[in-house]
């Protein structure tokens, strides 16, 4: 940094030095020597007017000569890294592991560009203060971000200091950056973690925004905590607005938003050149009414985790050989298919007698729970083969079955794909991704300090978890929300179907590998979902193997964990409100327990997320695959069923429009999005963490090329688990 030599009016002798000067009197970095400063001239001002000047300068004080002649010192020469916005003057110290401290070194803004990042600051010492082990900030109230801090020891040594996050208090604290356990640290340090976590606390608060809901951050959107914020980069706000004005040009303008479709091929209307059909969606036109689509998308289309193997067909299910029989060819019998392990279930009891939802228009929507048996014919092609529209058998209650009037099945299966799209944006998105991913993060932020390994090893898949959540509270799911204009479920129903789900919702049910053996899904043909999900699972959890035991050499020390016990603790007892433990686990005894847990958060805020939300478009943007609502209800009775009634039935042009335009919304990427593996913020500075990394993206970049190779044979394309595709936490 330049020294600036700006004549003073008054004549005297001032000078500005590179920095600062400390607590002491004596010059900082870039002291001159007496040869220098006897050369310092004193310039007109003019002469100066078109330099450079420097950003960060010391305060404005006499130089004396004597300043110039100080004894020689110790130097640390320190880079802080900013945004570039907002930082003002702070003061700088340099902490070392016996708690020796450098001279307070302050920091003046004069002049500042507003582009540059970078802060250079030296510091002189009288004494080598050994390796630094915290730089301590003092700043004005202003928040302002910083990235990370380096500083190089006069030995030549570079330490790091992450930071990412900002600034909003008057005094800061950055330990280096290497990860500690709690009964790593020195008793200094200890009372310090419990400092920060007891001023955490009181920052990110629990609140049960809705009955039957996980708890979630106590905040709205405007409220929110600087850190778990979007930035600038991350548009915090849904385009279907901005999509619905396009969508509404094209809708026929005479008639009115709340009236039927006349035909099905007019639903092509809504689609505009800002909406682009892909590959995917273009067969599911075609041929979205085929018995094979149907049954597809119940192993790779949204809602992946609904069908089942068949184990028994339950009472309230009463399909008998008879029905389905032509259905059947392989020459067995529907019992000897069953015990074959070919027919399948997806049954939607959670929804049964839930309220329906009305239009703003006070137009009543109806809801069912249907029952869907399907077999896995001699071409390995999962098909429907009969269902019930509800859970109760009788002859209100028909059986449907392929060979059924045309009309009759069709609606029919438009009932089983209504009733799994609401369980689906409910259960399998919402739930058990966002409102899930959000609890793990309130309780990281609670319970485990900034230098937990833990910590560093999950906050890139929480990013704006919490953000995207607070938006999704105020602008979907309340009252006035998007999902209440396009959901046949009402806000009661939507809280009941809530409290239903957390009853039977288990840690368990997370873990990948066991959901998949619970529902008898290990040997399904063409189940992509498994096929991928599993081999992300497996990298994953390697992944997390491998730092794991970096830090915790035996089961004992997971044990000791204070932190790590208190933030399991903290996501039963708080965040999913189980208070007795008898579903989420309140405390870890074994390394490998613990692997497991992080491989679940893991898993769930990224390829869980990304398998269930980024195939939303394709599947729902032709809304007679999966209407959202339905306007008329169920058949009772058999032959009855036309094709005026069932565009009767189907969305409308205004809620069409609004569920193309979210569903679209909901799967855009961002421009600078961070894909799975990919870890730009330096959170770990240990080299035997940073090779974990490097092997853990070498193998999701195998696995994209694999699943690329996959993917070249088959039609349909599945793309949702390619690694490549996978954002590394729930941020849309």
């Amino acid at each position: 940094m330049m020294v600036s030599k700006r004549a003073n009016p008054s004549g005297a002798d001032k000078q500005t030095a590179k920095l600062t000067r400390t607590e002491d009197g004596a010059y900082d970095a870039g002291q001159p020597t007496a040869k220098q400063a006897e050369s310092y001239e004193e310039q007109p001002e003019e002469d100066n007017m078109c330099a450079d000047p420097e950003p960060m300068v010391v305060q404005s004080e006499c130089v004396t000569a004597m300043s110039f002649f100080s004894p020689k010192r110790e130097q640390y020469k320190v880079l802080v890294s900013t945004n570039g916005k907002n930082v003002k003057d702070f003061c700088l110290t340099l902490v070392d592991s016996n708690n020796q401290r450098s001279k307070r070194t302050c920091v003046k803004k004069t002049f500042w560009h507003g582009f540059e990042k970078d802060i250079p600051i030296d510091i002189d010492v009288e004494k080598y203060l050994g390796d630094i082990v915290q730089v301590n900030i003092d700043k004005d109230d202003t928040p302002w971000y910083c990235s990370h801090i380096q500083v190089k020891t006069p030995s030549g040594k570079s330490l790091e200091f992450p930071c990412y996050s900002w600034l909003d208090k008057e005094e800061v604290k950055i330990r280096e950056g290497s990860a500690r356990l709690p009964q790593d640290d020195t008793d200094i340090f200890i009372k310090q973690r419990q400092e920060e976590l007891e001023s955490r606390k009181k920052i990110f608060r629990w609140r049960l925004s809705r009955e039957g809901f996980p708890q979630n951050l106590d905040a709205k959107v405007d409220e929110l905590p600087l850190d778990v914020r979007f930035d600038e980069k991350k548009s915090s706000d849904f385009v279907w607005n901005y999509i619905k004005v396009l969508v509404a040009d094209k809708i026929d303008a005479v008639k009115s938003i709340i009236q039927s479709w006349d035909e099905i091929v007019d639903f092509k209307n809504i689609f505009v050149s800002d909406i682009n059909e892909t590959p995917l969606l273009v067969n599911l036109i075609k041929d979205w009414n085929t018995d094979y689509l149907f049954g597809y998308q119940f192993l790779n289309g949204c809602n992946p985790v609904m069908i089942k193997k068949c184990v028994n067909l339950p009472e309230k299910f009463p399909v008998t050989h008879d029905m389905v029989k032509v259905s059947l060819n392989r020459g067995l019998t529907l019992q000897e298919e069953i015990e074959a392990g070919n027919i399948y279930i997806a049954d939607y009891e959670i929804l049964d007698g839930l309220e329906a939802n009305k239009t703003h228009q006070n137009t009543q929507y109806y809801l069912t729970a249907p029952i869907c048996l399907l077999y896995n014919n001699r071409r390995n092609q999962i098909v429907p083969i009969a269902i019930q529209l509800s859970q109760k058998p009788g002859e209100r209650s028909p059986i449907f079955l392929p060979n059924d009037n045309e009309y009759d099945w069709m609606l029919a299966k438009m009932w089983v794909k209504s009733s799994d799209f609401n369980v689906h944006q409910l259960v399998t998105h919402l739930l058990k991704t966002h409102l899930t991913s959000e609890v793990f993060e309130v309780a990281m932020y609670r319970q485990l300090s900034t230098v937990h390994p833990v910590y560093k090893l999950l906050l890139p898949h929480v990013r704006f978890t919490i953000a995207i959540n607070a938006v999704a509270r105020e602008k979907l799911i309340s009252d006035k929300g998007v999902f209440s204009r396009i959901s046949s479920i009402s806000a009661d129903g939507i809280d009941e179907l809530m409290k239903r789900t957390m009853e039977t919702f288990t840690y368990k049910s997370m873990c990948f590998p066991e959901d998949i053996k619970a529902r008898g899904m290990e040997n399904t043909p063409k189940y992509y979902y498994r096929d991928d999900g599993m081999k992300i699972w497996k990298a994953i959890n390697c992944f997390v193997d491998e730092v794991i035991k970096i830090y915790y050499d035996s089961n004992e020390t997971v044990q000791r964990d204070g932190e790590i016990q208190e933030f399991v603790k903290e996501v039963s007892k708080f965040g999913m409100k189980d208070s007795k433990g008898k579903k989420f686990p309140q405390s870890l005894e074994t390394r490998e327990e613990l692997i497991e847990y992080l491989t679940v958060v893991i898993f769930t805020a990224s390829a869980q997320h990304a398998a269930v939300n980024f195939g939303q478009y394709e599947w729902y943007g032709w809304i007679p695959n999966s209407s959202s609502t339905m306007r008329t209800p169920p058949p009772q009775t058999k032959g009855t069923v036309n094709l005026e009634r069932i565009m009767d039935t189907l969305p409308d042009r205004g809620c069409s429009r609004d569920v193309l335009g979210t569903v679209w919304d909901l799967t855009q990427l961002q421009d600078n999005e961070r894909f799975l593996g990919m870890y730009p913020d330096n959170y770990f500075t240990e080299q035997p963490v940073k090779e974990a990394i490097k092997t853990f993206q070498n193998k999701l970049d195998e696995l994209t090329d694999s699943i690329k190779r996959r993917n070249n044979g088959l039609t349909m394309a599945y793309c949702y688990l390619s690694p490549n595709k996978i954002p590394n936490s729930v941020a849309i």
